[in-house]
Order: C-alpha cells, then sequence, then structure tokens
C-alpha cells in the first residue's frame, strides 16, 4: 500500500493549472485555462505579443492573483495558501527574469548570494563556495569579481540563471530567456537548459515566442491566443505545427517558412 501511495504521489504535476482566468478589473486577458506540467519536462508558455505569456507566468509564481481558478504544486493548492506556506512553497522555484534582474552594484557572487544569505544558515566563506559553484555549473568560473556591466548580454543571463538556482530549485522559470541576445548567445542558452534539465532533474517552464529556441528545448507547450483570449492548444510543439487543426497555432509555429 505504501509503494502504491508513492508512486501515485511521484506521478503527480509538478504543476497543474485549473479553471485559471486573468484579468485586469473588468478587462479579461486569458480564461479557461486547464494544463498541466509533469515534473522533468521543458514546457514553453507560447503565443503572439500581447496574450498574457509573462502574465500567466507572474500568476504561476504569485506574482499576480488570478481573477477565478487556481494553481497547484503537486497536490496542494498555492492560491489558496497562506502568505507562510507560500514562502516555503516558493523556495523551492527559482525565476530568471527577462532584464536577467542583477544588481549593478554588486558582483555576480553577490547577486548569487543574496538568496543564499537570506534563506539558509550558511556562514559567509560557505555561501562563498556555494556562489562560485552556481556561476561553474553555468559557465561562468573565475567571474565570481565581475560586475553586471563588465560582461556581455549573454553572460548576464547565465548569471542571473545561477542566482535562481541558488537555492537548487525543483523548478525553474524562465521569462523570454533569449530576448535581446544574437543567434548564437541564444542557442548556447538553450544548450545550458537542455544541460541543467538533464543534471539536475529540474522541471523547467519557459515564457517565450522564439521559433528556434522552442523546437530545440520544448517537451510541451501551451498556446495562449489573444483573440479568443484562451488556450487553443497544449502539446509537443512539432507536433502542434505538423498536425494541429487550428490554424493560428500551425501559423505561429510555421513563421518563416516557404
Amino acid at each position: 500500500m505504501m509503494e502504491a501511495g508513492l508512486a501515485a504521489a511521484a506521478a503527480l504535476p509538478a504543476i497543474t493549472v485549473r479553471d485559471l482566468t486573468m484579468a485586469y478589473g473588468d478587462f479579461v486577458l486569458q480564461r479557461d485555462l486547464d494544463f498541466s506540467i509533469d515534473a522533468g519536462d521543458i514546457f514553453v508558455i507560447m503565443g503572439g505579443s500581447g496574450c498574457g505569456k509573462s502574465t500567466l507566468l507572474r500568476h504561476l509564481i504569485g506574482l499576480n492573483e488570478p481573477a477565478r481558478g487556481e494553481v497547484l504544486y503537486g497536490a496542494e493548492s498555492f492560491t489558496a495558501a497562506d502568505p507562510e506556506r507560500r514562502t516555503e512553497m516558493l523556495r523551492r522555484i527559482g525565476v530568471l527574469y527577462q532584464s536577467g534582474a542583477l544588481w549593478s552594484s554588486m558582483t555576480l557572487a553577490e547577486n548569487v548570494a543574496l538568496p543564499l544569505g537570506e534563506f539558509t544558515r550558511l556562514g559567509p566563506d560557505e555561501i562563498r563556495e556555494v556562489a562560485a559553484l552556481k556561476l561553474a555549473l553555468v559557465g561562468l568560473a573565475g567571474f565570481e569579481d565581475y560586475y553586471p556591466s563588465d560582461i556581455s548580454g549573454g553572460m548576464r543571463k547565465r548569471a542571473g540563471l545561477a542566482r535562481a538556482m541558488a537555492l537548487d530549485p525543483e523548478i525553474l522559470f524562465f521569462d523570454e530567456p533569449g530576448a535581446g541576445l544574437d543567434p548564437i548567445s541564444a542557442r548556447l542558452l538553450d544548450d545550458l537548459i537542455l544541460e541543467l534539465r538533464d543534471s539536475l532533474g529540474a522541471t523547467i517552464v519557459v515564457v517565450t515566442h522564439e521559433l528556434a529556441s522552442i523546437f530545440a528545448i520544448a517537451t510541451c507547450s501551451v498556446f495562449l491566443d489573444a483573440e479568443s483570449r484562451t488556450m487553443i492548444a497544449t502539446g509537443v510543439p512539432t507536433e502542434l505545427r505538423d498536425h494541429s487543426p487550428n490554424e493560428r497555432v500551425r501559423r505561429f509555429l510555421r513563421r518563416g517558412e516557404p
């Protein structure tokens, strides 16, 4: 019986979005969102400009509250949790914001050390060691004492990722990770995302409209439609591109094709 219970728990999705409506006052941005994200997935939230991709990410991490519906982490409702419990649940996640969101007055090591100082009991030397390890994982060994202004945009994104990984999260959220990067840097970041998923076993949720990234990294996806203001497809992007019954989904995923 115990083994069956453990197997059932392991089979739960990492995240479940249930009957979610996102609104600003009376203006409904998206309604009736229902999908789940399995543990170990690289799940892409995609759609055209203004459809609510980044807003959905903000709902998933509690920065926005739903007009209706809920977000669950495993079997537990994140939406219904009290503030103290939410804080505990948020320690299981890391977020890479579109800008990287590094403090310009701090070195890369100091940026990565921020969550370690706030949420752990590690001493200064241990924090420095962990920060150096996280920077090394994203290819920035030796850059601990550099400032964000000293490095390229792609390196700043990787430093932001190192900070997102500081507390060894189970789930990583990326908001437009390739924004502002040249194609080579964007591809290197995609490769890094794949490596981290494979090495850390983390579940990764990515907001993006970049086709190259979508096809390179996504194991599953949801498509938000600005016109109907709801999700109109979910599944593996290559299968949606080739077989979705919805023309808007196929057209989005075939951009640039002759």
